[in-house]
């Protein structure tokens, strides 16, 4: 019986040594939480107190519906100087910030990803931090994009594009 039990670890070391490296942690992939160009990009505070953005800025008008990026708890659902905000903590501990919008949540209120949590009240600002840092939240970020397709040249009408996905890149 050892025996069995100290060949099936040795199986799975040798099996778990030949899966690429960070598969277990693999960055998420989110869907962005709107449809509209980034504005402002991260620009991290050269110390705590520094100026910088300590997120992104997307260019929605008032009125664009804002999604979940991943599910998790409302930790925050107020305002600050008089603007929007909504902070979601996900089950790794990571803190997402949802600013300048109505919130639809209150404080303990489970998100689901993907459902909407708020409206922009105009420039849609989305934060990210780990433990106190803030970090950028883009690189987490999929990117919508379609499928290639082919036009005929024959004067026929052409297929209607399929619809759009995300695609994440992994660098």
């Amino acid at each position: 019986m050892f025996t069995f039990i100290r060949r099936l670890v040795a199986t799975a070391i040798a099996v778990a040594s030949l899966l690429p490296a960070g598969v277990a942690t693999a960055a998420p992939c989110w869907h962005p939480p709107v449809t509209a160009p980034v504005t402002d990009p991260f620009r991290q505070p050269a110390c705590r107190w520094c100026p910088g953005n300590r997120g992104i800025e997307y260019g929605t008008p008032a009125g664009a519906s804002v999604s979940a990026l991943a599910t998790g708890r409302v930790s925050y659902a107020g305002t600050i100087a008089g603007v929007g905000y909504l902070v979601v903590r996900l089950a790794e501990g990571r803190r997402v910030t949802y600013g300048n919008i109505t919130a639809f949540h209150s404080m303990g209120d489970l998100v689901v990803r993907g459902s909407a949590v708020g409206v922009a009240a105009g420039r849609f600002h989305l934060g990210l931090r780990d433990g106190e840092e803030y970090v950028d939240p883009s690189p987490y970020l999929g990117r919508w994009s379609s499928r290639p397709r082919l036009i005929p040249t024959d004067g026929s009408s052409a297929n209607p594009p399929g619809p759009p996905r995300v695609t994440c890149s992994r660098t």
